[in-house]
């Protein structure tokens, strides 16, 4: 049976060493298989603060990383370019101290920028996103880790919406250790087919999200969950299906993610209803 994760970014923001123990064992109460820890700032999260919970209560780690503003691989200055390598390599590190298998983000530019680009003009940004993430993919390789980079919607950025747009990106620096990450979400919007795009993905499937369309919980919603299902068995992806959704009653959070309503009664229900529609997926094949 697919293991079922959930990010924390379902309930609080950011996640710190004194926050997280409860968080895990709150999530593994629940039911999950897994948690999605996001490193929203390198210190917030030690393994040492981490073990502990993580071995009590045998759930999976997951590390995801957020671009915050000035967190850019193109068309930065050299210092903020520099500051993001650290930044991600802090990323790795923690996820290589918790015994995660990827860190997984956008990590290319901060979430929300966006700008026009012509066609040679997208082409050099992909390059000089592989020369700057290219120190950061050598840290994993010696780490052990994985790094997925996740295309995002359109109104998130400009730069690699789509699957094919992310292997275009990367390109000759795709590896065993650098692939893509993708959400549901962003698939809804972006790609006319998400098993298509999944499909495409293939060998290079790092790490998948999951949500309903609305950004609520998965099932009942307008998303073709058999087929994405299938598509990931197609490609053998093997990892976790982790339901990443957000709380409307963190303000940074919620701006970030323009969650405007409550997606659900409680943030509970939101994780349980999603958890349960998931294990009846992944155990019968059907929703």
């Amino acid at each position: 049976m697919r293991a079922i994760g959930v990010n924390t970014w379902v309930w609080t923001s950011p996640l710190t060493d004194s926050s997280a123990p409860g968080m895990i064992e709150k999530v593994a109460e629940l039911g999950f298989d897994a948690v999605e820890l996001p490193l929203e700032n390198a210190g917030d999260l030690t393994a040492p603060a981490l073990r502990g919970a993580l071995d009590a209560t045998g759930l999976v780690p997951c590390v995801v990383g957020a671009m915050a503003p000035g967190r850019d691989l193109v068309a930065a200055s050299a210092e903020d370019v520099a500051h993001t390598q650290d930044y991600l390599r802090a990323c790795v590190d923690l996820a290589h101290d918790i015994g995660a298998a990827a860190v997984c983000g956008p990590f290319y530019a901060a979430t929300g920028r966006v700008w026009r680009m012509t066609g040679s003009e997208r082409l050099a940004a992909y390059a000089e996103l592989r020369e700057n993430l290219a120190p950061v993919v050598a840290h994993a390789q010696a780490a052990g880790v994985r790094i997925g980079i996740e295309p995002l919607n359109r109104y998130e950025t400009s730069l690699v919406n789509t699957t094919r747009q992310g292997l275009d990106a990367l390109g000759e620096l795709l590896s065993p250790y650098l692939g893509l990450a993708l959400d549901s979400y962003h698939l809804n919007i972006e790609e006319r087919s998400s098993a298509a795009a999944i499909r495409e993905a293939g060998s290079h499937l790092v790490h998948v999200q999951v949500c309903g369309n609305d950004r609520g919980a998965p099932g009942g919603d307008q998303t073709d969950w058999p087929g994405f299902l299938t598509a990931l068995d197609d490609v053998g992806y093997a990892g976790p299906l982790v339901i990443e959704s957000f709380t409307a009653e963190n303000a940074s959070i919620a701006t970030a993610a323009s969650i405007w309503r409550p997606l659900a009664s409680t943030q509970d229900d939101l994780a349980v209803d999603g958890l349960r529609f998931l294990r009846h997926l992944t155990s019968e094949g059907t929703a």
